[in-house]
Parts: C-alpha cells; sequence; structure tokens
C-alpha cells in the first residue's frame, strides 16, 4: 500500500471512530486490540496487519474491501489490470488485489487473494453478519474454516458460503495458494 493511501486510511479509520463517537478506550474494548495500538494506527505511524484491519471492520460493521475501497480513488467500470489496487500484508504473508472493487450502487465485488506457504489469517467475526462469499482456488490448496467446519478446498473447487461467525485461512503446503473470492453484501 502506497505512503498516501496508508495516511488515507489512518484518516479513515480515525473518522469511522470519531462518526460514532468512541473514545480509543472504547474502539479497544470492541476490537481487543490495545489503545496504543488503535492511537499509533489513526495517527498512520504503524501499517495495519489484515487480521488488525478484520477486527477493527468487525466492530465498524463493514467488509474490509468496504473500508479499503472508501480510501482508493473512485474506481472506473473497467478496471484494467494495472489499475486493480494491491494491498500486502508482509507479516501474514497475504496479498490481496482488488479484481473488481466495491462501487456504490453494487454489492458484489471480486478478490484475488495469495497467500504465502505457512499464512494463517484468523477473523474472530464478520466484518457483515450474513455476508456471502464464493471463494474459487486457482492453484494450491487452501484449509479455511467457516465456523466450526474446517474445509480442504483444492485447485479447481469452489467453496460458497455465508458468514456468521469465525473464519481463518490456512495454507500448509509448502506452495503457495491463489483464489478468487466474490463476496456479496447481504
Amino acid at each position: 500500500m502506497g505512503d498516501e493511501l496508508e495516511a488515507r486510511l489512518a484518516a479513515r479509520l480515525s473518522a469511522l471512530r470519531s462518526e460514532r463517537d468512541w473514545s480509543l478506550d472504547e474502539l479497544a474494548q470492541h476490537t481487543g486490540v490495545s489503545r496504543s495500538t488503535l492511537s499509533r494506527l489513526e495517527r498512520g505511524e504503524i501499517s495495519p496487519t489484515a487480521a488488525l484491519l478484520g477486527r477493527l471492520c468487525a466492530a465498524y460493521g463493514m467488509p474490509m474491501s468496504r473500508l479499503l475501497a472508501e480510501v482508493e480513488p473512485e474506481p472506473p467500470q473497467l478496471v484494467p489490470a494495472a489499475m486493480q489496487p494491491v494491498w500486502r500484508d508482509r507479516v501474514t504473508g497475504f496479498t490481496r488485489r482488488s479484481v473488481s472493487p466495491p462501487h456504490p450502487g453494487l454489492r458484489g465485488e471480486v478478490i484475488e487473494g495469495v497467500l504465502e506457504p505457512g499464512a494463517d489469517i484468523a477473523y474472530p467475526v464478520p466484518p457483515v453478519a450474513g455476508l456471502e462469499h464464493h471463494l474459487w482456488v486457482l492453484a494450491g490448496g487452501l484449509e479455511l474454516t467457516v465456523g466450526e467446519t474446517v474445509h480442504s478446498v483444492g485447485a479447481g473447487d469452489c467453496l460458497r458460503y455465508r458468514l456468521w461467525g469465525a473464519s481463518r485461512f490456512v495454507n500448509s503446503a509448502p506452495a503457495e495458494v491463489r483464489y478468487v473470492l466474490l463476496i456479496v453484501l447481504p
């Protein structure tokens, strides 16, 4: 994520908290993230991980992709590959390409995800209850836990589900996994 995009993300996170009239302590209670980490994040002193953004988005009741779309420039109808925003979480080994970014008036979006070997990302709560996901693995294999059910999803497989509880993406294979995720708002 570029410096300008990170600065806009920090400002948007601060604005979301202000819109709810929450103190940093209240947000810390909602997310389980320390007050000091939240403060540094809102000042743009640190970059968020996917898991941290997941916690914040759950507290604010929005998918991560919507949050990122709010800080990215308005996408055109045709989204050339070179214009698709890419975000990397170097801590967890997750790369996210917004193939078809969220857009006003549209309920769906398409994301390409790449998880490096050993990547393990847990989301304790969904950003929006009932969010519809269609996950299609293009290469490699992924262990995806939805609620309490563990799914092994291999190349060519598509897992369809609604997200009501926790989820976890794990790549325990020696090669990266590449997948497409279609997200549809309820």
